[in-house]
């Protein structure tokens, strides 16, 4: 646990352990179910299918959820329960109230309408998707919408929890949505059931799975917060304080949802395999952001909410939180680049996962990663505007980054796609340049070598995602005194990451006939020593913490 040396105030500690071990054992659960489901369905046209459909009715998940109940709800209510006075006390259950009356009644409107339309709208997202995958989207965006409008509402009991801190339960409660669709896609394989069956059975995971990680918080709100009461009461100040910043909020999370839709729309212009590809990539990539970045942000939130009219600790905060993440998600970026092969061949090579399948997913995290660090701080930088009530500034650099992400995206996507992978061999199979799909023949063959157009997508993001991280780091300096300056933790760090990358490659270059489940693990280690050590002698905190957990450890 760590405290500043000047005003005593915890900047990291118990929240942030609770919150990293409530992600981290939500993410492992949520890479044990891609784990088996590529096994089960591969990376073609089944998996595509359920990837896609996923996409669809996340729409409500990702606009309503977290990000945006953190924007607007989270700062207004810690603050309430935080004053003494009765009054406010007591207005902070009638604002939680009111909150979850209006994302109950909109949600379900929403999830109604979907479920009706779940045709014409996966036809407008995927206007040429094959036949055969988009028959199977169709039934299975059906399935899925009430499953991911329970979300919705257990983002506010997150929110609820969070706020009166309580942090462990709500960052694990997705263990249960992820076990929901693995049981149900295991019972579907065990009965020799056909690929399309076993992506509908896990589609009722996401139901039934949605609604369990919705009740089960449900008893932790109402002990921490037994005055809540659904409630229509919007002429309330602190809710129209909610609502002034929850618009800007929601524009700035639907223009999120937009670039996430148009890449599921562009993704159906590539070749089979590409919405798969994308998700496996995109889960191995969300690891660090989700277990170091959010642990240390999502505990912070509250804290930076309350600290408002203290500088001095809001400083500290963000020093200290930025050091973390960069310390964390740096030697993340360098791990997927060089070693990134091996560990996804030990996760997932197995089943109907493929070597070729390892090498085209390698690529694809191997792009994202270019923007692993500027997503992981701008999470932080987000955070820090909006204790401070600014909203709107995060939404418009949003949207700034879906332009630039969505604009490179295009001009890449179709020029990766005339290049696929035949075993372990790179092969042309069309002309450049280019921005028209492949053949339809060639676009659906399911057996045929995997074309990389996936990989384009994946750079215009990590592109985007620069673009967001300059602008948010600009708005950020503007709120913090005047000469005041953000550390810049990289620099002490590029030693021991060159060295420990430098490592890693040359070993797998080396090693490459041996197993990828001895070889992955194995480099994870060495070069994560490397790291570690490098950077404790460079004198970096919490490198120092990880030496000092050792020592400790080796002594007891």
């Amino acid at each position: 646990m760590n405290y500043s040396e000047e005003d005593g105030t915890e900047v990291s500690g118990r929240p942030a352990l609770l919150v990293g071990a409530g992600i981290t054992l939500s993410r492992l659960s949520g890479l044990i179910r891609e784990l088996i489901l590529a096994g089960l369905l591969g990376t073609r046209i089944a998996a595509d299918a359920f990837k896609a459909a996923l996409q669809i009715p996340g729409l409500l998940q990702n606009i309503l959820g977290e990000g945006t109940l953190s924007a607007s709800f989270v700062p207004v209510y810690s603050q309430l329960i935080e004053d003494e006075e009765a009054e406010s006390k007591d207005d902070a259950g009638v604002v939680a109230g009111v909150v979850v009356s209006a994302l109950a009644l909109f949600t379900g409107v929403i999830v109604f309408l979907g479920i009706i339309a779940a045709r014409p709208i996966t036809k407008l997202l995927l206007p040429v998707l094959p036949d055969a995958t988009f028959e199977l989207t169709v039934d299975l965006v059906r399935v899925m919408w009430a499953g991911l409008g329970f979300i919705v509402l257990s983002a506010w009991c997150l929110g609820v929890l969070n706020a009166h801190r309580k942090f462990f339960l709500s960052f694990a409660a997705p263990i249960v949505w992820n076990a929901a669709q693995i049981f149900l896609a295991i019972f579907a394989w065990a009965k020799d059931w056909s690929d399309a069956d076993i992506a509908k059975a896990a589609a009722w995971g996401v139901l039934i799975g949605g609604f369990l990680q919705f009740v089960i918080q449900l008893p932790a709100v109402i002990k921490a917060a037994p005055t809540i009461r659904a409630s229509f009461q919007i002429r309330l100040k602190p809710v129209q304080d909610i609502f002034k910043r929850f618009t800007p909020a929601l524009l700035g999370r639907g223009v999120i949802q937009l670039s996430a839709f148009f890449d599921l729309f562009l993704a159906g212009f590539l070749a089979a395999g590409a919405f798969a590809g994308l998700s496996i990539a995109q889960i191995i990539y969300l690891l660090p952001i989700g277990i170091f970045a959010m642990s240390i942000v999502s505990a912070d939130l509250p804290e930076l909410s309350r600290d408002q009219k203290d500088t001095a600790k809001v400083l500290n905060r963000l020093e200290t939180s930025q050091e973390r993440i960069t310390f964390y998600v740096a030697f993340s970026t360098i791990a997927f680049l060089t070693i990134g092969r091996p560990l996804i061949g030990a996760l997932f090579e197995r089943g109907n996962f493929t070597e070729e399948d390892t090498l085209f997913v390698w690529l694809i995290l191997c792009a994202y990663s270019f923007g692993l660090i500027t997503s992981s701080i701008s999470r932080l930088f987000q955070n820090a505007c909006y204790a401070a009530g600014d909203t709107k500034g995060p939404a418009k650099f949003a949207a700034l980054r879906v332009c630039i992400s969505g604009v490179i995206g295009v001009v890449l996507m179709f020029q990766f796609d005339r290049f696929a992978i035949d075993i372990n061999e790179l092969v042309k199979i069309g002309d450049l340049p280019t921005f028209k799909p492949l053949p339809e023949g060639i676009r659906s063959n399911d057996m045929g070598p995997q074309a990389l157009g996936a990989v384009g997508l994946a750079l215009g993001s990590a592109c985007g995602s620069w673009v967001e991280y300059v602008r948010l780091k600009k708005r950020v300096v503007k709120i913090l005194p005047p000469t005041y300056q953000l550390p810049k933790p990289l620099r002490r760090l590029a030693l021991p990451l060159l060295v420990s990358g430098s490592v890693g490659g040359v070993l797998v270059w080396i090693l490459d006939d041996l197993h990828n489940l001895i070889l992955g693990p194995s480099l994870l280690i060495v070069t994560g020593s490397i790291y570690v050590c490098l950077s404790y002698l460079k004198g970096s905190d919490p490198a120092s913490d990880l030496v000092d957990l050792a020592k400790f450890s080796a002594k007891n």
